[in-house]
């Protein structure tokens, strides 16, 4: 039984079952780029692995909402909050660093505050639309609470991205995109999915204890039971109070500019233990390189500086220095030669989606 599905395939279902269970047509275009983005850049814990069990059965469970009511609440010339009305994550992070790149095109920058949100799958996808325009793309959500402050074991913060997309004269941008935890939720989930314990120190238990279990961490992440550490690690030691700052940082900017929710009001369960709307906060900021030198010389140097980076003297064993943006390039340009492989679980995602809406398709990996 082949491993492998072709992104075309992959595309026209995802796109389908999106739209059958009830996302307009154009937006479950939308829906689909951003997932399978995320496959074709190698970032599986974000990709066809959530399809399934963070989108459709959230939205089968009544907890997001299919049709996107997109409310711009506030708007200047060079800002807006958009209040998601609990739609589509991928279509109001869409629409919302369209705006922003829009204004910064015309006013040199721009910037979308959201409230009321959903998860938008890898923050990379929104900086990257920027910076193909010529633009400097920032972008972070908040997120369920997971990750414990520094000297404290509770869950309070999100995983928290802060991601940057910066113009070059490469083939790729450089584009940072991750966690302000030592590790995100859905690496644990992608662990869980693969039978993989989640390595000691990643997660701190009420009792100060390093957690290993996958399965088990990802409901003691829900329970309170377990938290992620910061990025840098537990304490004080490897600097985790750096990544403590940054999660609180993205937190604050996910919530206070457009009067969002923000920690504990973001655990999508209520005070019965019942499955409730998340309200999730994001920001989007574009700054338009044209308005500082010139988007070609910005590339240059982005580039250059890159360059300088990757050719640098390398450690003793190492083979390859590498720069934010450039192992995504590689996994992109193999994966789209030979397509994306996929494990069990997302074969049987995908076979009961398709059952449940009886849609007409036969997998490469049931031949």
């Amino acid at each position: 039984m082949s491993n492998i599905i072709d992104f075309k395939t992959l595309e026209n279902f995802i796109h389908d079952a999106f739209v059958g269970y009830g996302v307009p047509d154009e937006d479950a275009k939308i829906c689909t780029d951003v997932v399978v983005e995320s496959d074709r850049r190698g970032i599986e814990s974000h990709g066809v692995n959530r399809f399934k069990p963070i989108y459709i059965d959230r939205i089968k469970a009544g907890i997001q909402n299919p049709v996107t009511n997109f409310e711009i609440v506030r708007e200047t010339p060079t800002t807006a909050v958009v209040d998601g009305h609990d739609g589509m994550g991928q279509v109001i992070g869409y629409k919302s660093m369209s705006i922003a790149i829009e204004k910064a095109k015309k006013y040199g920058m721009g910037m979308v505050a959201v409230r009321n949100s959903t998860h938008y799958g890898i923050a990379g996808y929104y900086a990257t639309m920027a910076s193909k325009a010529g633009c400097i793309g920032v972008t972070g959500t908040n997120a369920r609470p997971s990750i414990a402050p520094t000297f404290g074991v509770e869950n309070m913060l999100g995983t928290n991205p802060m991601t940057f997309g910066l113009p070059t004269d490469e083939p790729f941008d450089f584009v940072l995109d991750c966690a302000t935890s030592i590790s995100q939720r859905g690496k644990i989930e992608y662990y869980a999915r693969v039978g993989k314990d989640t390595p000691a120190g990643m997660v701190i238990g009420r009792d100060g204890k390093p957690h290993t279990d996958s399965v088990a961490i990802l409901d003691e992440l829900n329970t309170g039971k377990a938290a992620l550490a910061p990025l840098g690690g537990i304490g004080e030691e490897l600097a985790g109070y750096k990544g403590y700052g940054y999660a609180t940082v993205v937190e604050i900017l996910s919530a206070a500019l457009a009067q969002g929710n923000y920690m504990k009001m973001l655990t999508g369960i209520d005070e019965n233990g019942n499955k409730k709307k998340f309200h999730l906060g994001h920001f989007f900021v574009a700054i338009d390189t044209d308005a500082f030198m010139g988007e070609a010389e910005f590339r240059k140097t982005a580039g250059e500086i890159c360059r300088g980076l990757r050719a640098s003297q390398k450690a003793p064993g190492e083979s390859r220095i590498y720069t934010a943006g450039e192992k995504e390039y590689d996994v992109w340009c193999y994966r789209r030669e030979h397509g994306l492989p996929i494990n069990d679980g997302v074969k049987k995602d995908l076979i009961a989606v398709r059952d449940d809406l009886g849609l007409d398709y036969k997998f490469p990996f049931e031949e």
